[in-house]
């Protein structure tokens, strides 16, 4: 529970808000506050108790979907540096 609890906390430090739970608890669902200045879409993450991961999605110019995997809070915050609110993901 405590890496569940630490990315739900890097979450927050990097503006994502807490849209939704999964029907089981087993997935809480983020949106970030601020869209994508190129795309105008909000990065969003799901962070997974059964995998103890989390996942952002974002999407590119041109509507491309992507995603990355973090299983640390440590990782997750760290592409958060390179990938600032508002700007486009890499």
């Amino acid at each position: 529970m405590e890496k569940l609890q630490e990315f739900q906390v890097a979450a927050r430090g990097d503006g994502f808000v807490e849209v939704k739970d999964s029907e089981d608890g087993s997935v809480a669902w983020f949106r970030n506050e601020l869209p994508d200045a190129e795309t105008n879409v909000h990065k969003r993450l799901c962070i997974d108790s059964l995998t103890s991961s989390a996942t952002v999605y974002w999407e590119t110019a041109g509507a491309k979907l992507n995603s990355k995997t973090f299983r640390t809070a440590s990782s997750m915050k760290a592409w958060f540096s390179l990938n600032p609110r508002g700007k486009r993901a890499s």
